[in-house]
């Protein structure tokens, strides 16, 4: 007999541990995607859409925004399940740095590990995520704490 599979997966607070580790596939960033947040942000700086300058630049090529490789990053680890349904709200992101620049044709994975776990009250707990982005050769070029509030088990929930 079949079992059933239901997205996003039922998740809280209680089903998280301090070092639980999640490694995300990987997801290449093309030319288009510079493009396209460039023209979705209205950030049409040098490093990122001049070729002809950045060929003399200390690159050489053009890089990916600092905020594009933080979205892709968020939005890894969101397409793995990692979290299920059990994130309530945002509560802040600190530590954010940009360790080393992101070219088309780089693909980046995470590595996110739980570095703070707290019941904070009966409803919500407190989860603080390190997310570290890392490139085809295991380079880090990104960090950054994830911190947000996770439903807790009430009433029996298993």
């Amino acid at each position: 007999m079949g079992r059933d599979f239901t997205d996003p997966q039922d998740k809280f607070f209680e089903d998280f541990e301090l070092g639980d580790t999640m490694t995300t596939r990987g997801r290449t960033v093309d030319i288009g995607d510079i493009t396209n947040f460039a023209g979705l942000t209205g950030d049409h700086y040098q490093l990122h859409t001049d070729a002809r300058f950045m060929a003399d630049n200390r690159f050489g090529q053009r890089i990916a925004h600092g905020p594009l490789t933080f979205s892709l990053a968020v939005g890894l680890i969101g397409l793995s399940g990692f979290y299920g349904n059990a994130i309530a709200a945002l509560v802040e992101i600190t530590g954010l740095k940009a360790t080393a620049p992101v070219f088309a044709g780089d693909t980046v994975h995470v590595v996110a590990t739980v570095k703070v776990h707290e019941a904070t009250g009966p409803k919500y707990g407190t989860l603080g995520v390190e997310y570290s982005v890392r490139n085809q050769e295991g380079e880090e070029v990104m960090t950054f704490l994830q911190t947000m509030l996770a439903k807790r088990r009430t009433n029996g929930d298993a």
